[in-house]
């Protein structure tokens, strides 16, 4: 079932109409027809016997009504995809440390201050993608390219960073010391023996893209990690493959961020408070 109100969209699974939903969650982007997070919330909700928990996605073309969205849906929590990662920062009312030195959030805490509605930020990216990446690496895994420079890419640098590995961004347009151009990227590929790709390119429905078009420079001693999980193998993926590269994908992680988000929610207490 699909609900349009002032510019956002809601994608609200059928549910047992007894059923009376009092804590609500959501993913809000542009473009969500990518994604599987409702699903796999849905079924931890129900695995954990969460009954009057729900999931939904809310597509928006901007974040000026976002406020007003969290208070009328009722929402005790949301993820933040593409494209709004560094966009929502000014719209939070606190930002998790981690988060804040990321610059980037993709988990939002939703609680209410003396009435009104207070919203904190955290990153859940960053931790999940290097839990993920960490069982893959060998002792010459020192440096990586990531390519994009956007929030996702942010919280990569920073997983990166935690796992003592040094990295470069790849961007069509580098502007800084740290960021290089996609030609420039080729010729650091032997070198830089971890590729990520952390743009959408090569995501449904455009699965005949990638974002690496070199790949003959790929050779087994190289990890190609894709945070894009639909389609799998993407294009990038299985150029990377056919060379020996040992490669992944993006599900796992996005599995192991949304449970870190739970934990939030929940307050449980094994992520960072």
């Amino acid at each position: 079932m699909h609900i349009a109100k002032k510019g956002v969209t809601l994608h609200i699974p059928h549910q047992n109409p007894e059923m009376t939903t009092t804590h609500r969650y959501a993913l809000i982007g542009r473009q969500l027809s990518h994604s599987f997070s409702q699903t796999y919330f849905s079924e931890k909700f129900a695995s954990e016997r969460l009954e009057d928990y729900s999931y939904d996605l809310l597509e928006t073309e901007d974040l000026s009504d976002l406020r007003k969205v969290v208070e009328e849906q009722k929402l005790d929590g949301f993820n933040v995809t593409i494209p709004y990662k560094v966009e929502i920062l000014p719209l939070l009312d606190e930002i998790d440390a981690i988060a804040q030195k990321i610059g980037a959030v993709n988990t939002v805490k939703v609680s209410n201050h003396c009435g009104h509605i207070y919203l904190k930020g955290y990153n859940t990216d960053a931790p999940a993608f290097a839990e993920t990446l960490r069982p893959l690496l060998k002792p010459h895994h020192r440096s990586a390219l990531i390519l994009g420079t956007g929030g996702a890419a942010q919280a990569v640098a920073f997983g990166l960073e935690q796992l003592g590995i040094d990295h470069l961004f790849v961007s069509r347009n580098p502007h800084s010391i740290k960021h290089i151009d996609y030609s420039t990227a080729y010729t650091e590929a032997a070198e830089h023996t971890i590729i990520i790709n952390a743009t959408p390119v090569g995501m449904f429905p455009n699965c005949s893209t990638s974002p690496w078009e070199r790949p003959d420079l790929l050779t087994p001693q190289h990890i190609c990690y894709d945070l894009v999980y639909n389609p799998s193998p993407t294009r990038f993926m299985q150029e990377a493959a056919q060379r020996g590269a040992t490669v992944q994908d993006g599900l796992t992680m996005l599995h192991r961020q949304a449970n870190l988000s739970m934990e939030i929610w929940l307050a449980r207490d094994s992520y960072m408070q």
